[in-house]
């Protein structure tokens, strides 16, 4: 009896060792199974970049260092990327943080209005919002042509062209960045701990600079960091206001040495590359050490409450931010769009100099503009698709799989996101030309080039888009339907997708809108027949038809705002549903 007893005891153990044995050879599996592809599209690239950096005709070398570091343009164009990163960013800083603590704390009106105003020099692509700054204050712009009328003569107020132009359109658009963490973290700080303050004696500027700046670091540095970074990457306002005026940053070098196709092009933008790479890194060092010394003491819930009363000043407040708005978000576009109705450009914008025929003209006569659009679309909702179905199972197996090297991973992944553009689009050329020795897949030169670019580098918002779901969902729901006998197709079906659905139809929403109007990335890999919006608007103004790029960038504006219309619908009646 005993023996039977030892026996049925000593199988039970096997099987479970063997039930565990399998259990853990099925994690190794899938470990190596994302492992693989993460190595090849996402480390693998980079390194071809820093080995042809350091690769020349005798071997492994700095000679084509020592070329770039000798060029006294390498250093002019350094200097101007980090004068126009650094500056762009203060500026970013400093009315990001007025305009969140005003919307976070004080009892001004307008709230929402002024939410939606604030973030659209985000939504819209920054080469549009350059576009509509040069027609704004331009040398033909409606500011400078509104200042020769009044004065009865040739009048120039301030000419956008230039590297102080570059700053201005930089911080303007990357403030969102700012304004939106700042926000968010402004609503999590305690208010008792101001009170306290304040009850102590404390005047209300030394209650900002001693209690609520200090907790409101971790905001505002993550916000600066990903404007500094925007700067850096950014290569459609330094394109449109820099190159008419000799001005390089490093981006835009990059971009002339690949286009140059000279002997040795390429090694001289991976050397630049990896300086630019370098900057971006030097900054994220930067925030980490501003990160180390802030303090942490908020609260884990929102509080929305008034904070601070504006008394007699709130009118004039009120005036000051509406104006600032009108000024940076809609008068901009507005100029823009007036520029794309007049038959010639320069002309005054009156009932007998008006026309359709731009608009006409981009979308429907323009054979390169028709197909830019296909491509856009196409690339967009391939890269929406891809992104989706990857990044949701790379997070859910990395939620449901927790291991250091996951973790390790989604660093990984998310480096591309963080490099600038210019740099990820390079690694791409050097990798698909000819990415194992001896096979050429055809890849360079062609559409897919792109699209490989766009899922390498967008992924990582899907990645935290569907996290923020998945987090969401308890495990005990998915196991509860495996206890019931839902098999694994069947419980994603009926329950997980469900449920999952918000986070990954922003994640969605996210990569699509910024695929659909990138221009850093196609700039480098497109080749004729591959054109995309961005490159077509791009071409329309360096070739000075800046009356069909003002079209184009108005059709793009509407789609966009109406995309962001229906993305709004659609949430409240998702909302809507899952309240029933």
């Amino acid at each position: 009896m005993a023996t039977n007893w030892q026996t049925a005891v000593s199988e039970r153990q096997m099987g479970e060792r063997r039930k565990f044995a399998a259990s853990l050879s099925l994690d190794k599996a899938a470990t190596w199974i994302v492992l693989v592809p993460v190595a090849f599209f996402f480390v693998y690239p980079l390194w071809k970049l820093i080995a042809l950096s350091v690769q020349t005709e005798a071997g492994l070398g700095l000679r084509y260092f020592a070329e770039v570091l000798a060029n006294a343009r390498t250093w002019e164009a350094v200097g101007h990327t980090i004068t126009a990163a650094g500056l762009s960013t203060l500026i970013s800083i400093g009315l990001g943080v007025s305009l969140a603590w005003l919307c976070a704390y004080t009892d001004i009106r307008g709230k929402a209005a002024i939410h939606a105003l604030a973030l659209l020099p985000l939504l819209i692509p920054s080469y549009v919002m350059t576009l509509a700054w040069t027609q704004l204050a331009g040398p033909q712009g409606v500011l400078n042509r509104a200042a020769s009328w009044l004065a009865g003569g040739p009048v120039e107020l301030w000419n956008v062209y230039g590297l102080d132009g570059i700053v201005v359109v930089m911080g303007l658009t990357h403030y969102p960045l700012v304004y939106m963490l700042t926000l968010s973290v402004l609503y999590r700080i305690p208010k008792e701990l101001e009170w306290a303050a304040h009850s102590s004696g404390a005047s209300a500027r030394t209650v900002f600079a001693r209690v609520t700046l200090p907790l409101a670091l971790p905001g505002i540095a993550g916000g600066g960091l990903l404007a500094f970074i925007s700067g850096l990457d950014n290569f459609g306002i330094p394109a449109f206001l820099g190159i008419p005026e000799n001005i390089a940053v490093l981006s835009t070098l990059i971009y002339e040495e690949v286009i140059g196709f000279g002997p040795s092009a390429f090694a001289r933008a991976a050397v630049l590359s990896v300086l630019l790479g370098v900057i971006a890194l030097a900054g994220t060092g930067l925030q980490w050490g501003l990160l180390r010394k802030s303090r942490v003491d908020q609260t884990s819930a929102e509080d929305k409450s008034i904070r601070r009363s504006l008394g007699k000043h709130r009118l004039a407040v009120e005036i000051a931010v509406g104006g600032f708005l009108l000024v940076t978000s809609v008068l901009p576009l507005l100029s823009m769009a007036a520029n794309a109705f007049v038959k010639a450009y320069g002309l005054p914008f009156v009932p007998e100099n008006l026309t359709w025929k731009h608009f006409a003209f981009v979308l429907f006569d323009h054979a390169g503009t028709r197909g830019a659009i296909g491509n856009s679309l196409m690339l967009a909702s391939m890269a929406g698709v891809l992104c989706v179905v990857t990044g949701t199972l790379f997070a859910y197996w990395r939620i449901h799989k927790p291991s250091a090297a996951g973790k390790a991973m989604e660093g990984v992944v998310a480096l591309p996101y963080a490099l600038p553009g210019m740099v990820l689009g390079l690694a791409m050329i050097l990798t698909w030309i000819e990415p194992i020795p001896g096979w050429q897949p055809g890849v360079y030169g062609t559409v897919w080039l792109i699209l490989i670019a766009y899922v390498t580098r967008f992924l990582i918002l899907q990645v935290k888009s569907s996290t923020v779901s998945i987090m969401q969902v308890g495990k005990e729901v998915e196991e509860a339907a495996r206890i019931n006998g839902g098999r694994f197709w069947t419980r994603w079906r009926r329950i997980l997708l469900p449920l999952y659905a918000p986070g990954m139809a922003t994640g969605l929403f996210l990569v699509f809108l910024t695929a659909f109007t990138e221009l850093t990335i196609s700039s480098l890999l497109w080749t004729s027949g591959s054109e995309t919006i961005g490159v077509v608007i791009f071409s329309f103004e360096q070739a000075g038809s800046t009356t069909y790029s003002t079209a184009l960038s108005t059709v793009i504006v509407v789609a966009i705002l109406l995309a962001l219309a229906g993305g709004s619908l659609w949430k409240r009646y998702w909302q809507r549903r899952i309240e029933r």
